[in-house]
Order: structure tokens, then C-alpha cells, then sequence
């Protein structure tokens, strides 16, 4: 089974859309509905999430990347938490086809290390991955509160992403384990000046996960653009969806579109 792509919008500019680890791309809704007159968005379901939940493929950055470029024409990506370090790798590997990049609350290094002083604590991540065995319900529950924690009305951005998590099913435990290992292990610093292609970083202000000091320090590794949105949480398509919207419109000006 092929990975599910839906397509939306009539613009001139096509964008590839990827979501967060346990989500699918049913959460980009509000984002979609402010592009879709300058873009025909590519909305992916990463391996094992949403409609993709039977494809086998593995979360593996590489193997994923190539499946949606192999289904997707040249376009920019944007890539929203564990979707950015697909899209990022994708951008490093495969510039001729990834021709721009967003990251949204992405970085190229989830976990804090000590010559990594803006990421997560590590054991947070680590003891995710110890609840997914016993109880995963509840730790994609933990995981989904984070992700709200900050924003102007916590409240009813994690109601949203409750709502959202499961519309489509289940995620496969598989891919959930497999996701929790790229944010635990997966560090592309070091590729970060070879980035070839134009590139925005988009961060929210109140962001309890992705600090906004990473993307800040990734936008200048690789000579991007750093955007931060105020009062703005972890999801900034949910609730600040136009803010997101303005923050891109410069990045796809920048690229050539089909005629």
C-alpha cells in the first residue's frame, strides 16, 4: 500500500505538507483552507498515521522522503515537528525536487545534549518511549498536552488535537516507537550548512517543546529566514493559521512555479 496523499487548493505554487509525530494530516485543516488560493497542497499521512496506517513503509526520513517525492511534484515541504526532520532531510538529500523549506517548530535536533543547550530533556522523550509499552493512550495524552502547553488558549488547542489524533484511527504502535527514536537519536546540525535550498523557520513564541533559540539558531546555520509567531504554542496553524500563511508567502515567492 502506497502512502495516502490528499490534494487541495487551485494556486499556481504545489507545497507538500508533513504533520507531527501521532498525528495525520487532517491537523494542517486550517492552514489548508488559508492556502489554498495561492497553493495545490500536497497534505501527506506520514508511515503508519492516519490513512497511511497499513503502507509497511518505515519512519525512516530517507525511505519516507523518497516515497512522497516518488508521489509529489517539485515543490517546497513544510514540515511541522517530527515532519520537519523528514522535510530537512529531504531538502539535504533531494534538492531538485524539494525546491524550498518551512520548518514549523522543527529542529534539526529534538533533545538537548551538552553541546545542545535548546532541546528537550532527553528523559522526557526516554520515558515516552517506556509508557508506549505499557499504556499508549495515555502517553500519546501526556505528549498531546505538551504540544498545548503554552499557547494563548491551551484549553482549546489540545481539545483540537484530541480531536484530530484519532479522526482517522489509530497510529500504529510500530511507527510510534520508531518516531520517539528519530526525536531521541536523529541530529542533522552538522548538515545544516550544505542546505541548498531557500528555507524559513517558523517558530511560536510560547513553545514548551522546540524552543524558538534552536530554530533562531538553525535559520542562521543555514542562512535562513526566522519567523516567530506571538503567543503562538507548539501548533501555530491552530488558532494563528494566517500568521503561519504570511510567514511562507515569502519563501514561495522565492521559488519558480509551473506556469
Amino acid at each position: 500500500m502506497t502512502l495516502h496523499i490528499d490534494q487541495f487548493g487551485h494556486g499556481p505554487q504545489p507545497l507538500v505538507l508533513l504533520h507531527g509525530w501521532a498525528m495525520h494530516g487532517g491537523v494542517f485543516a486550517p492552514l489548508v483552507e488559508a492556502l489554498a488560493a495561492q497553493c495545490t497542497l500536497y497534505v501527506v499521512d506520514l508511515p503508519g498515521h492516519g490513512y497511511s496506517r497499513a503502507c509497511g513503509l518505515p519512519l525512516e526520513p530517507r525511505a519516507v522522503a523518497g516515497a512522497i517525492a516518488a508521489a509529489t511534484p517539485p515543490a517546497p515541504w513544510l514540515g511541522w515537528s517530527l515532519g520537519g526532520l523528514v522535510a530537512l532531510a529531504a531538502a539535504l538529500d533531494i534538492p531538485a525536487h524539494v525546491q524550498g523549506l518551512a520548518m514549523l517548530c522543527a529542529t534539526p535536533r529534538f533533545v538537548r545534549a551538552a553541546d545542545w543547550p535548546h532541546g528537550s530533556d532527553a528523559s522526557l522523550v526516554h520515558q515516552l518511549a517506556l509508557d508506549l509499552e505499557t499504556d499508549y493512550h495515555v502517553t500519546l495524552e501526556r505528549f498531546l498536552a505538551l504540544e498545548a502547553m503554552g499557547s494563548a488558549d491551551p484549553k482549546a488547542e489540545l481539545r483540537r488535537l484530541r480531536e484530530e489524533a484519532f479522526a482517522r484511527g489509530e497510529p500504529e504502535l510500530r511507527v510510534l516507537q520508531e518516531g520517539i527514536g528519530l526525536l531521541e537519536h536523529g541530529d542533522l546540525r552538522a548538515r545544516l550548512p550544505r542546505l541548498a535550498v531557500p528555507s524559513v523557520w517558523i517558530a511560536g513564541r510560547r513553545d514548551r517543546l522546540v524552543p524558538p533559540a534552536a530554530m533562531a539558531w538553525a535559520a542562521d546555520q543555514c542562512g535562513g529566514r526566522f519567523v516567530e509567531i506571538p503567543h503562538a504554542g507548539h501548533a501555530p496553524f491552530i488558532g494563528h493559521a494566517g500568521a503561519v500563511a504570511d510567514a511562507l508567502l515569502p519563501l514561495l515567492a522565492s521559488v519558480e512555479h509551473p506556469a
